[in-house]
């Protein structure tokens, strides 16, 4: 069974010049000058409602026919800010329902979701709306992330709905769930971040840490090579370098990896803030860091930090001149 959405696909357009409602408007031509270089060859009914559309917008009439014809332009071309931006001036004219606008537009998103224009109109919307949007607007963005999980429009989106118009509730056990289903998402390692430290019902970073950290660490444990983790690790403890070099959790989680013998290099990068950030290395710490010398790199150097270093600049091959660099600006920090 056709959907509305189909129905309207397969409907054959009419002319405008063909509509009762239009014959008093004269088309007002697209002016590329009396010698345009490259003309665009568009299709002719393109021309005709943008002709038509410029007529409405000249004489800024803000009708019911006139927030029609917007609607076919922006089928056209849903990039137009111009027909957007006077779409909202005669939805604010007609003082029309912005429910039914929500409607439209995920209709026109769903081809076109990384719209700019889309998005910025979206958010007019759901800001006249209020508060009583947001429920909407985050099963929206929901809706479009399951099917492009890094979709930043979306995640801006959804990030301004929370802040503005609230819905905090559940916002956690949703990047849960979508951490769940892809561990390596990065999207929703930030998003999580963000409601830990922005959420007003977590009580902030602090109140939520001690639960944080744990759950990153079995996360790094179960996929040590997953930088995403990694980073979130290190900024839970954003402004606080004393808690992040005592916790006995963040060095634990080193040293398991490291001992493993795979997949280390975050686990080796980690021990290097943290040694810069005045870790007193344990012997266990550095015979750990020994056995992974690999060839190549040389006499193990007294200093752990640049010995870390050095095993970077090998197993970390895309980054190696930055552990090169890295080295040479370090200090004897153990």
């Amino acid at each position: 069974m056709e959907s509305d959405k189909d129905k309207e696909a397969h409907r054959p357009w009419i002319p405008l010049s063909q509509r009762p409602e239009w014959s008093d408007v004269i088309p007002v031509p697209q002016d590329d000058g009396p010698n345009p270089v490259v003309p665009i060859a568009y299709k002719p009914d393109f021309v005709e409602t943008m002709d038509y559309f410029r007529a409405v917008y000249q004489a800024d009439e803000r009708s019911s026919r006139a927030l029609s014809l917007t609607a076919e332009a922006i089928h056209f071309n849903a990039a137009n800010y111009t027909v957007w931006h006077f779409r909202r001036l005669i939805l604010e004219a007609l003082d029309a329902d912005l429910q039914g606008e929500l409607g439209f537009i995920e209709n026109i998103a769903s081809g076109n979701s990384k719209n700019y224009q889309i998005w910025h109109h979206r958010r007019w919307v759901a800001e006249k709306l209020g508060t009583d949007a947001a429920s909407k607007e985050l099963e929206f963005t929901k809706k479009i992330l399951s099917t492009d999980a890094k979709n930043y429009h979306a995640w801006s989106h959804r990030q301004w709905v929370l802040l503005t118009l609230g819905g905090w509730k559940n916002e956690l056990d949703y990047c849960w769930e979508l951490l769940k289903d892809d561990i390596f998402n990065n999207s929703a390692w930030n998003q999580r971040y963000f409601v830990v430290t922005r959420s007003p019902l977590l009580g902030g970073l602090e109140a939520m840490r001690e639960s944080e950290v744990s759950y990153t660490v079995e996360s790094i444990l179960a996929h040590p090579e997953n930088e995403s983790p990694w980073r979130y690790l290190r900024g839970l403890y954003k402004g606080n370098s004393q808690s992040w070099v005592k916790d006995h959790q963040v060095f634990s989680v080193c040293l398991k990896v490291l001992n493993a013998k795979s997949n280390y290099v975050f686990a080796l990068s980690t021990l290097l803030d943290l040694l810069c950030h005045g870790l007193q290395p344990s012997q266990e710490v550095r015979d750990a860091v020994e056995a992974l010398e690999v060839a190549g790199t040389g006499q193990s150097d007294s200093d752990l930090g640049k010995t870390v270093c050095s095993i970077l600049e090998q197993v970390d091959p895309i980054r190696a001149n930055y552990w090169k660099w890295h080295k040479s600006k370090l200090p004897h920090v153990a």
